[in-house]
């Protein structure tokens, strides 16, 4: 029975969803529209809402490629959305495919739900609009499909994953390879692709595609990885002796095999595991959020580490592209501490200035550059500095990092690090794990720990302090009416301090492409970004100040004091 009262938009969703419902090849999401319509129809006022939510707009197809919650509806993740969007790569690859060339494509997948049939639905619908479309063997982390990209020299490669999100979640990423060498994709392929998998959707339904056999990925491929992977290590000799006992925790994700094959072949003993977290589960029963960044996510990690008494804890987020790094600390409840990205980020970039430093003839300067997004320390570009390496700042992600010219490390402050980027041209956590038990290993050896080698950091360096702060919305149009007011009303003070300057990055700023970020910079050399999140419902304030005169203890205090009152100023300006 139809409700007579229905509006016109309200009947029209209704003819959407049954369209839907009609080319949607999943039985589960077909099950869960036809519930929303049926309860529509009887003008029950949420599942209208849902409707109007669910076809009103569509997911958008950026940089960061597709990310949602699974469900029917092309506002979500699922069968119908992920067909169109193969269909809309695989058209754009066809057409910039030089004359007589066919182009290539490898998927990867990780454990997520959904994450195998979203790829085989991808090689496919690929094979059939003429592509050569290359499966990886089995599901494997996110690294390990940005690798495979370089390594088979495919036109693009396409990984099904979502990271860190919620477990209902799943997304949909995409590399190119050719002159862009495996990076993620940048404008204005993002639009390009977008236009391709719009046409697609006005214009096909799913029984419409085409499909062909597609080719499996050998083995040997994985073997590459971890071997290339595996040579980073500089430190397996001390290893015997001097490996500190480790935990590392999956997080439910995909790392573990990957990892283990690495340390192994890298000559380090195996960590101790959290046994709860090691397998590839998509429901993620451990953790309410499977990001190593949120609060209770490392629990389980750290009450390993007490058991066994362990020296250092690695933690890769669900698909394997991010590390958490936690060391003993007696004035936490836990007894461990998580070092910030940051912390992470300038401890690897000292290893790997060093490294480039020593390549060069010993002289303490080398050749290439170190970069992280403008939204990390400050600390690396005075790394660069110290070693006379060239430093570059980019827009946030490694689509924009692992572009710097003669990168040699690049890293940004949520978890991401990239350690070798002449075979992976992505955030890599199972590299970045590998290179900072490395790092420990060779510190043991000389019977300093990672506490000693942050403390050594400050003292070369000076102290670098800093702050986010997330605020979870709803509504995304609460962050828009942030930035708005940030822009038409910006504060002349922080606190005590002095605003110097705000860059708007709207249009581009200082060689940077445009931007929805503000840069407001602070009496004293503080710093202040805000922009909104790429990928979750969040606006983002990121805080640093450094400091330089005093003691270890001195530097570390006046830094963190400022910070604090810049945390303070800005919850009171936009919460």
């Amino acid at each position: 029975m139809v409700d007579a009262r229905l509006s016109d938009d309200d009947a029209q969703r209704i003819a959407l969803a049954e369209s839907w419902i009609a080319q949607d090849p999943d039985p589960e999401t077909r099950a869960e529209l036809g519930a929303l319509i049926e309860a529509g129809r009887t003008g029950d006022r949420a599942a209208l809402a849902q409707l109007a939510e669910r076809f009103d707009r569509r997911l958008a197809f950026g940089t960061a490629g597709l990310r949602g919650e699974i469900a029917a509806g092309p506002n979500r993740m699922n069968r119908v959305l992920v067909a169109q969007a193969a269909a809309g790569l695989a058209a754009y690859l066809l057409e910039h495919a030089h004359e007589g060339v066919t182009p290539s494509v490898v998927i990867g997948y990780d454990g997520r739900k959904n994450s195998d049939v979203f790829a085989r639905d991808s090689a496919e619908i690929m094979a059939g609009a003429g592509v050569r479309a290359i499966l990886l063997p089995r599901l494997l982390p996110t690294p390990v499909l940005a690798f495979a990209v370089r390594h088979l020299d495919t036109s693009a490669g396409v990984m099904v994953t979502a990271s860190h999100n919620p477990p209902n979640d799943n997304g949909y990423k995409v590399y190119l390879g050719g002159e862009h060498g495996g990076s993620q994709i940048v404008a204005p392929a993002d639009a390009e692709i977008a236009a391709h998998i719009q046409r697609v959707a006005d214009h096909m339904t799913v029984p419409d595609l085409p499909r062909a056999e597609f080719e499996t990925a050998p083995e040997s491929v994985v073997d590459s990885y971890v071997r290339e992977t595996a040579n980073l290590a500089s430190n397996a000799r001390a290893a015997a002796t001097s490996q500190p006992s480790t935990v590392y925790t999956a997080m439910h994700g995909v790392g573990w095999e990957t990892f283990s094959r690495v340390i192994d072949a890298a000559g380090f003993a195996s960590p101790a595991v959290v046994d709860a977290q090691i397998a590839p589960d998509a429901s993620f029963p451990t953790v309410s959020f499977p990001n190593p960044e949120e609060p209770g996510a490392m629990d389980l990690s750290f009450a390993r580490a007490r058991e066994v008494g362990a020296d250092l804890v690695l933690a890769n987020d669900p698909d394997a592209d991010r590390l958490a790094v936690a060391i003993p600390d007696i004035a936490e409840p836990d007894g461990y501490r998580r070092l910030t990205g940051n912390e992470v980020g300038l401890l690897l970039g000292w290893r790997a200035a060093e490294s480039a430093a020593g390549q060069d003839g010993g002289d303490g300067t080398g050749n290439g550059t170190l970069a992280c997004s403008i939204v990390s320390s400050p600390g690396l570009e005075a790394v660069a500095a110290a070693y006379g390496l060239d430093f570059q700042g980019t827009l946030t992600g490694f689509k924009w990092i692992s572009r710097a010219p003669g990168l040699v490390f690049g890293f940004e402050e949520a978890l991401g690090y990239l350690v070798n980027p002449g075979t992976v041209r992505d955030k890599d956590g199972i590299s970045a794990a590998l290179a900072f038990l490395d790092l420990a290993t060779g510190l043991a050896a000389e019977g300093r720990t990672v506490a000693d080698h942050l403390d050594a950091f400050v003292e070369r360096f000076g102290a670098f302090a800093s702050s986010q702060i997330s605020i979870r919305v709803t509504d995304l149009l609460r962050i828009a009416t942030i930035m708005r007011e940030l822009r038409a009303h910006p504060p002349a003070t922080l606190g005590t301090l002095r605003v110097e300057r705000i860059d708007d990055l709207a249009d581009g700023f200082g060689g940077l492409p445009p931007s929805d970020v503000l840069r407001i910079l602070v009496e004293g050399g503080s710093r202040v970004m805000v922009r909104p999140s790429g990928t979750e419902p969040k606006l983002k304030i990121y805080i640093d100040a450094a400091a330089t005169a005093g003691s270890v203890a001195e530097r570390r205090s006046a830094a963190a004091a400022t910070v604090a009152e810049l945390e303070a100023a800005l919850r009171s300006l936009v919460e």
